[in-house]
C-alpha cells in the first residue's frame, strides 16, 4: 500500500524533499495582511518584509479542517498517512491534526516529532527514507515515535531584538546584549526552547555551537542532517561551517543547507544559523 507523508510548514526541508511530501501551510500576518506560508508568502519575501517593519508579525496554526481535506483525499486514494507536525508544545497545529485523524483509525498516523524547522525537517527526511525501505505508515509512525528523541537542533541568535518584540525577554536585557554582542545558543528539548548559552561576537558563539554538539553526543552520519540559517544571506552560516570544518570533513560530503522558515524565523530574526542532527549517543 503507497504511504503518503503529510507536514506542516514549519518544517524547513530541502527542494527535492519537499516534492516528496504534501504541505499543510500555517498563516503568517503582517498587520491587516493574511499571508499563507510558502503559498502566498515566500522566505524571501518574509524576510524582506520583518527587516523592514516595525510589528512584529503574528502566525496562526493550521486548523483540523485543512488536515481533514488532505487526509481525505489520501485515504480516497487508497493511501495510508503518515501526519508529522511541528512541536505540540510550540503549536497547536498536531492537536489540530490529531482531531482531523480520528475518523481514519488505522489509515492515518499522526506523529508530534518534538521539535520545529530544521528538527521537524531531517525527522521527516528519515520518515522518507523508511518510505523506501517498503515499511508501512504504522512502522514509520512507530519507528519516528522511537528516533524522535535523538533529534538534537541547536542554534545561535544573531540579535535579541525578536525576543524583545516577542516579549519573551525585557527590552533592558536586549539592549544590553546588543551593547555586549551577545549571541545567544538554544536547543529544542523536549519540545520546548531552552537556552544553552551565550557568547560575545559570532567565532565565540560558532565555537559554543561545536562545543554543545559534542555534548549532545556528537553527529550520527548515517542519518539525516541539515544546517540552516535566517534572513537574506546565509554568509553567517558558511563563516560557522568554515569555523566547525573539523565537524564534517570526512563525514558528510555534501552538507544540506535550508532557510529557516517564516513561522520560526518571527520569533528568531535574521541573522540566526542552526544545525539539526540525530544523536550519534547511545544505540542506535
Amino acid at each position: 500500500m503507497n504511504v503518503k507523508i503529510i507536514i506542516d510548514s514549519t518544517a524547513d526541508l530541502t527542494a527535492e524533499a519537499q516534492k516528496r511530501v504534501t504541505v499543510v501551510p500555517l498563516t503568517i500576518r503582517f498587520g491587516e495582511e493574511e499571508y499563507i506560508d510558502g503559498i502566498t508568502i515566500d522566505s524571501h519575501k518574509f524576510y524582506e518584509m520583518l527587516i523592514e517593519s516595525d510589528v512584529l508579525p503574528t502566525t496562526s496554526q493550521a486548523n483540523p479542517a485543512v488536515f481533514e481535506e488532505v487526509f481525505a483525499e489520501a485515504v480516497k486514494d487508497g493511501s495510508q498517512v503518515v501526519c508529522v507536525t511541528c512541536a505540540s508544545k510550540l503549536s497547536g497545529t498536531y492537536q489540530s491534526a490529531v482531531i482531523a485523524a480520528e475518523d481514519y483509525a488505522g489509515q492515518v498516523f499522526v506523529v508530534d516529532s518534538q521539535n520545529i524547522a530544521l528538527g521537524s525537517a531531517i525527522l521527516i527526511q528519515y520518515a522518507l527514507e523508511l518510505k523506501d525501505r517498503g515499511l508501512t505508515a504504522e512502522e514509520i509512525a512507530w519507528k519516528l515515535m522511537q528516533k524522535r528523541e535523538k533529534v538534537r537542533l541547536i542554534a545561535m541568535l544573531d540579535t535579541l531584538e525578536y525576543l524583545k518584540k516577542g516579549g519573551r525577554i525585557s527590552a533592558t536585557v536586549a539592549f544590553a546584549g546588543g551593547l555586549l554582542n551577545i549571541k545567544p545558543v538554544i536547543c529544542i528539548d523536549g519540545g520546548e526552547i531552552r537556552m544553552l548559552g551565550k557568547a560575545r561576537g559570532s567565532k565565540q558563539g560558532n565555537n559554543l555551537l561545536v562545543q554543545e554538539i559534542a555534548k549532545a553526543g556528537g553527529v550520527d552520519f548515517s542519518k539525516p542532517l541539515m544546517l540552516g540559517y535566517t534572513g537574506l544571506t546565509d554568509a553567517l552560516l558558511q563563516k560557522y561551517i568554515a569555523d566547525s570544518a573539523t565537524l564534517w570533513e570526512g563525514n558528510c560530503e555534501n552538507l544540506p543547507i535550508s532557510v529557516v522558515g517564516s513561522v520560526v524565523g518571527t520569533h528568531v530574526g535574521p541573522g540566526a544559523v542552526a544545525v539539526a542532527f540525530f544523536s550519534a549517543d547511545g544505540e542506535n
